[in-house]
């Protein structure tokens, strides 16, 4: 018995396999009882280590932190979306004047380590008479970065659609702009969301670079008070909380992608578009025009 992809294990295969599954769980367990032991050895569980999270106002600096690393990831992520279409859409051009100074272009800000950004930017500029706020410095670093890849994510999408899509849309009458918005793009981001959301986390992970240029989010607010002698200086109680925050954070942000894709995956068009390019069909002349035709309203402004 075999599948589409590979051959069903046997049953000396599965046995292979639990027996692999059941040691690297145990060597998990015991890296984490480890830690948890060394931590404990070093007191770093003792209740004076732990009272400054028991105070409302250490709580309402680590939320406003909280707000500080949100604020910058919000704003990073339109700018993100936002310069990847834009660098998209200049590499797919038919224009060659255009495709190959923006394909430098995303090639030299994905090439740009997302703190070598910022700190250009907030300790640069001002040699240049510039100045940059530490928030605006964050903001620009993870957009120029992040942008980039977002970018080539698009790219490599409509990349690999088939051919006969295209032409569809050409049969139909749409120019190449209705053609990119129609028909290549939206199938581009269905397919490529998961990528695109796993950007959006590093982005979003990326907001606790700011803390070296002094911008006061999250993990700058936790090293600020971890910092504190009177309470024996509880740095790792402080990153292990502000850890927690972060993980919360990126698995809200995984379940938004997840509701985001079963959304597009129930939409009747994308039921259409899945039905139209199922493994084993028959492509005739005209069908995929046929399919196109029922998905794109083709208005006068999209005919040639």
């Amino acid at each position: 018995m075999s599948s589409v992809l590979y051959d069903v294990p046997g049953p000396r295969a599965v046995a292979r396999n639990r027996v692999l599954g059941i040691v690297t769980v145990v060597v998990i367990v015991a890296l984490l009882a480890f830690v948890i032991w060394r931590f404990a050895e070093a007191g770093q569980f003792t209740a004076r280590k732990w009272e400054l999270l028991s105070y409302t106002a250490v709580w309402a600096q680590i939320g406003e932190g909280l707000l500080a690393t949100l604020r910058a990831f919000a704003l990073a992520a339109v700018g993100s979306l936002v310069l990847g279409f834009a660098l998209a859409i200049g590499r797919l051009s038919d224009h060659a004047w255009v495709r190959l100074p923006v394909a430098w272009i995303t090639e030299i800000l994905r090439a740009i380590p997302v703190l070598v950004a910022m700190m250009l930017l907030y300790y640069g500029l001002p040699v240049l008479g510039m100045r940059v706020s530490p928030y605006w410095a964050v903001v620009i670093g993870l957009v120029i970065y992040n942008g980039s890849v977002i970018a080539e994510a698009i790219r490599a999408g409509v990349a690999s659609l088939p051919r006969g899509q295209s032409e569809a849309g050409y049969a139909v009458g749409l120019r190449k702009s209705g053609v990119m918005r129609l028909v290549l793009l939206p199938q581009a981001i269905r397919a490529m969301m998961p990528v695109i959301i796993a950007q959006l986390v590093v982005t979003l992970k990326d907001t606790a670079l700011g803390f070296i240029i002094t911008y006061p989010e999250l993990l700058y607010i936790a090293r600020q008070l971890g910092r504190n002698i009177l309470y024996e200086a509880p740095i790792i109680p402080f990153t292990l909380v502000t850890g927690a925050i972060y993980i919360l954070i990126c698995m809200a942000l995984s379940y938004v992608a997840y509701r985001v894709e079963r959304g597009l995956k129930r939409s009747p068009k994308v039921q259409t578009a899945n039905a139209a390019m199922a493994p084993g069909r028959v492509h005739e002349e005209g069908t995929d025009t046929q399919i196109l035709a029922q998905q794109v309203d083709v208005d006068g402004s999209d005919r040639k």
